[in-house]
């Protein structure tokens, strides 16, 4: 998934100014597969991406399993966090929930 908005709906408004939607992120269910870290200074979400899915981009997966409402991709350092171990299955969640906008 290289880009999640790519089917994420376009707005035009009066003043012909073209925009998206925001997207919704679907709550994550608790899997066996999932992944528990402690986070370390310096940890941030599209490097851990990177780390467990090969893919930076997939950091709002990390983010999103774990309610993060900040706006940053660094994570506080001594927290435990969880990594959703099926990125397939929560990348299909985050397709159904969108495609319904």
């Amino acid at each position: 998934m290289a880009n999640r908005y790519r089917d994420i709906r376009e707005i035009t408004s009066q003043q012909s100014i073209r925009y998206k939607i925001n997207p919704i992120y679907p709550e994550i269910p608790l899997s066996p597969e999932d992944y528990y870290v402690i986070t370390t200074a310096g940890d941030r979400y599209d490097i851990l991406a990177l780390q467990f899915y090969n893919d930076s981009s997939l950091w709002w997966i990390i983010a999103a399993a774990n309610n993060t409402e900040q706006a940053s991709l660094v994570t506080q350092p001594g927290i435990q966090i969880r990594i959703p171990g099926n990125k397939e299955q929560v990348i299909e969640l985050y397709n159904r929930v969108n495609s319904k906008r």
